[in-house]
């Protein structure tokens, strides 16, 4: 016959036998998976006596452990983050083994939440055979649990697993469709813009916006390949976006360019290769995460989102930024062939222009040049001799010397329209340049201008027509000396590069000091900076980029008042090909 005690914990088995299977329903049967936790914990503080109880699960953002259900505990101690590993729940966590504590008093790693509290017993939630939770009791009472109770809150604690397994099961699900729908936007918004710099706006805020970011930045490579610049932002202050350009070698960022993956960082605050940390602490920047920007197969800038507190960003994160990465190259390769398309477009425009002008300049010539012939025919048949001091006789000398002036121009003017095609050989731009030297020196030196050569150690060889570079380097070397009227220097330089889409080529600088450009200087009409010049034809810069653009190459223009000009040519090493 069964004694009173053993029927009391008969009972008790059988009153926990019926708290697991109503909790079993509820965990298949509930929507609402924080309802589920709730009763959990409020049937473990129940069915053990206890005084309060709680269920913490590890936060992978933040590494801090977080109350997600409580009983009995004050407003102040249910929003408690703990670091892991920090209590008696936090070592449970880690070591994934239940504690039973009979006097918290005596037991070091306890942290003190009520201070009414003298027993504790916690057992870990584990997910896929990791520890990722505790579920805990408190008691007011020395050595209130006993090992049945152990036993109880762990198959609890099994129950709450599920529980927590379907929820981020379910929130990871929602969480895809969020950034997926989010993506789709982005990229129908990308499809409206095309220009570089709105895109890039677009991209900063949505990547911040995309994972509840403080900021949001795309750095890019600009003119020195070393560098990276900061070419938007979103969230960010004026410390932010007025730091100098980022070293591709020795940045973090320079890190995720090199090796074209993401990566993320914790706490730039905290690293040595952060340049910046300044910076951080002072715009509240903590985690950072950083994909590359690969446009056309070579890796052009980063993207980057700022937290503002310390944050693992997930795997869905990561692709989701990465897919944002991807969207923003195909953005960028597209708003560059529109500039290209564009920059086609008004080259077309100027040649048809041009090309009309030639054919104009043409017909105009040989209507001048007829009637001139007959001039100067008549003029020489004349034979008119003055007697000496006759001012008639001046007068007769400057109307030939002015017929042959006109001569000369309709002579220019035709041999402009003619559009001789380049003659292309093998040509060293050392002998070339070394020549134009030679040839200019005498009214270089009269006008006291300097030109030096800087040219590289090894020879340097392209496939040109000598006679027409020659003509298109002499008059930029003319119009820079001109813009020196108190004397100067020019320097011409070059080296081999890569131009256009990866093509073999050379640069070519003309730099002087000059008086520079003025600011209505329009490249596509006159000369460079003698189009005012008495007596010039204003075919200089225009005869310059028919040259250039014969051996399908491109000069450009860099110049301010006062501060001298710098023309860039660049010119493929073999223009037939």
């Amino acid at each position: 016959m069964s004694t009173d005690p053993e029927i009391a914990t008969l009972r008790d088995r059988c009153k926990r036998l019926e708290a697991l299977q109503a909790a079993a329903l509820a965990v298949h049967d509930s929507l609402e998976p924080r309802e589920v936790l709730q009763r959990l914990v409020g049937e473990a503080v129940r069915l053990t006596g206890a005084t309060s109880g709680s269920l913490v699960l590890r936060n992978p953002n933040s590494n801090l452990l977080e109350i997600e259900a409580a009983i009995g505990l004050p407003k102040s101690a249910a929003v408690l983050l703990l670091p892991i590993g920090k209590g008696v729940t936090g070592w449970v966590v880690v070591h994934g083994e239940s504690v039973r504590v009979g006097d918290v008093r005596s037991d070091p790693r306890y942290v003190m939440v009520r201070p009414e509290v003298r027993s504790e017993l916690a057992v870990p939630i584990r997910l896929d055979g990791e520890s990722r939770g505790a579920l805990n009791v408190d008691s007011e009472q020395v050595d209130a649990f006993s090992h049945a109770d152990e036993e109880f809150l762990t198959d609890l604690a099994r129950h709450a697993a599920i529980v927590i397994r379907n929820t981020w099961s379910l929130e990871q699900a929602r969480r895809k469709t969020t950034l997926a729908n989010a993506i789709a936007r982005i990229a129908r918004r990308m499809n409206t813009a095309f220009g570089l710099d709105e895109i890039l706006e677009l991209v900063s805020r949505d990547a911040a916006e995309l994972v509840g970011a403080k900021l949001g930045s795309v750095l890019m490579i600009g003119d020195d390949p070393e560098l990276l610049e900061v070419r938007a932002s979103h969230g960010a202050g004026p410390d932010y976006t007025g730091r100098v350009g980022l070293s591709v070698n020795d940045s973090l960022v320079g890190v995720v360019l090199r090796r074209r993956r993401p990566q993320q960082w914790e706490d730039v605050r905290a690293s040595r290769l952060y340049q910046s940390t300044e910076v951080a602490r002072r715009e509240g920047l903590v985690s950072l995460l950083s994909v590359p920007l690969i446009v056309a197969g070579r890796p052009q800038g980063v993207l980057n989102v700022y937290t503002a507190q310390r944050h693992t960003f997930s795997n869905e994160e990561i692709e989701s930024l990465s897919a944002l990465a991807e969207l923003t190259a195909v953005a960028l390769e597209r708003a560059r062939l529109a500039e290209r398309i564009g920059m086609t477009e008004e080259l077309l425009r100027q040649n048809e222009r041009l090309g009309a002008l030639g054919m104009l300049a043409a017909e105009v010539a040989h209507e001048i040049r007829n009637p001139l012939t007959v001039m100067k025919m008549l003029y020489h048949s004349l034979n008119l001799d003055f007697p000496a001091g006759d001012p008639r006789q001046e007068d007769f000398r400057l109307m030939g010397e002015k017929m042959d002036l006109l001569n000369r121009i309709v002579e220019q003017v035709l041999d402009f329209a003619r559009h001789a095609e380049p003659h292309f050989e093998k040509q060293s731009l050392a002998a070339l340049l070394g020549d134009l030297q030679l040839l200019t020196r005498h009214k270089l030196r009269s006008h006291n201008v300097e030109l030096r050569l800087d040219l590289p150690a090894q020879p340097v060889e392209v496939r040109a027509d000598r006679g027409q570079l020659e003509q298109a380097f002499l008059n930029l070397v003319l119009n820079a000396l001109e813009a020196m009227p108190q004397g100067g220097s020019i320097v011409v330089s070059c080296e081999p590069t890569l131009i256009g889409d990866g093509i073999p080529g050379v640069r070519l600088l003309f730099s002087d000091t000059g008086l520079g450009l003025p600011p209505n200087f329009d490249p596509h009409r006159g000369r460079l900076l003698g189009s005012a010049k008495k007596g010039g034809t204003g075919l200089g810069l225009a005869v310059v980029q028919r040259v250039i653009e014969g051996h399908r190459g491109r000069i450009e223009f860099r110049s301010a008042p006062g501060q001298g000009t710098t023309v860039e040519v660049q010119l493929p090493m073999d223009p037939s090909g």
